[in-house]
């Protein structure tokens, strides 16, 4: 019998959302699946464990996304932390298996304790709802700008979706993106351009890494993870809930995913966290014009998510399968109505635009110091703008 969830769910649920979930997922793999798989063979993992990575990670991202998004009903995605793949993938050479992975338990248990506790919510209410916005649209605009970037490689099939889109606005503006979808991979089929003879069908099985911990792991793996996941990741991941109009309940949110995290970390879940640039792909306005429904995509995106943990790095072939420039376009397309809701939300007010600006601009060139990447740098300095243009004014 279906409970009273359930029935919200299918009553909720659209193409549209569906779209969204697995363009998310598309993004999501195509964009960085690649530096997960550099960071396992760095520490040494086999196939078996590589696999065993995916299943984790896909498991604890499908887990995450359904459970959150349920109980909240606001579209709550997560992802791998990308930055903190290639900080292992530069800095965790030579340390055995089982040391990194006890660093990445460590991780784990200490985004957890950030969560409940509430430090890490405590941070962000002191962060502007104008500087998230701006931050949301700086992280995006480099996809904004790969749909015509890949027009210069691709320009029959960039150019093709690009104007699907557009005639779609104009007629039947719910189902645009979708159509985009269809032509995309209809002229990267006709062009020969979908690698499917890559893909070969594997089942992943878990496998278990007994953690130890040394002080290498410590402060070599897992301080630097932490910082970096916490800064780069759930920083923007909350930003961009709040910047979609979303009142996100952070402190459970970052606590249960640490919680997940943990138990799956010795299965190779090196770093779980709020995603910022597939999400806002479940946030826009294409998803559905009822912002209370469009947890439903990353409910999508989680059921995808699951099943990419079934069958670990077949799916991930599946998705590289697809021609960059395709993702590309598709990403900035659906990512159009977010960047400009974002812009207009981080100038709206004249006495917060200068700051704004600023965390854009910043944000946008895409400065890496430390490791941590420029959506921190980007809230950094307009805070700091802020700061200092209040006080000049007062």
């Amino acid at each position: 019998m279906p409970t009273p969830v359930s029935r919200s769910l299918l009553r909720d649920l659209s193409l549209p959302a569906v779209v969204a979930g697995v363009i998310t997922i598309l993004v999501s793999f195509a964009s960085s699946a690649v530096i997960v798989f550099q960071a396992a063979q760095t520490l040494g993992a086999g196939r078996a464990e590589i696999a065993s990575w995916m299943w984790a990670l896909g498991v604890g991202m499908g887990v995450t996304c359904i459970g959150l998004s349920l109980r909240y009903r606001i579209p709550v995605v997560t992802a791998w932390s990308t930055p903190g793949a290639a900080m292992l993938v530069v800095a965790a050479g030579g340390l055995p298996l089982s040391d990194a992975i006890g660093g990445f338990v460590l991780a784990a248990v200490l985004g957890m304790v950030a969560g409940f506790s509430g430090v890490f919510e405590k941070v962000m209410r002191r962060i502007p709802v104008p500087l998230a916005a701006a931050m949301l649209a700086g992280v995006l605009l480099r996809f904004g700008l790969e749909v015509f970037v890949s027009m210069q490689t691709q320009l029959g099939m960039a150019l093709a979706m690009f104007l699907t889109y557009l005639v779609g606005r104009r007629l039947l503006p719910r189902y645009a993106v979708i159509a985009t979808v269809l032509v995309g991979v209809a002229v990267a089929a006709g062009n020969g351009l979908l690698l499917w003879d890559q893909v070969q069908v594997q089942l992943a099985r878990p496998v278990f890494t007994l953690p130890t911990l040394s002080w290498a792991a410590v402060f070599g793996i897992a301080l630097p993870l932490f910082v970096v996941t916490m800064a780069s990741q759930n920083v923007p991941g909350v930003a961009v809930l709040q910047a979609s109009g979303y009142a996100p309940p952070v402190s459970s949110l970052i606590g249960w995913i640490g919680a997940v995290n943990t138990a799956l970390a010795p299965f190779g879940a090196f770093a779980i966290n709020l995603a910022a640039i597939t999400a806002a792909l479940c946030m826009g306005r294409d998803v559905d014009a009822d912002p209370a429904r469009r947890y439903t995509a990353a409910v999508s995106a989680g059921v995808l998510y699951l099943l990419i943990g079934l069958f670990g790095a077949t799916v991930a072939a599946v998705f590289a399968a697809f021609p960059a420039e395709l993702v590309a376009t598709l990403a900035g397309i659906a990512l159009l109505g977010t960047i400009g809701n974002g812009l207009a939300a981080a100038l709206k007010e004249e006495r917060e635009r200068e700051p704004a600006l600023i965390t854009f601009l910043v944000t946008a060139s895409g400065l890496t110091l430390a490791g941590i990447g420029s959506a921190f740098w980007g809230l950094l300095a307009g805070m700091l703008a802020l700061l200092v243009l209040r006080k000049r004014r007062t």
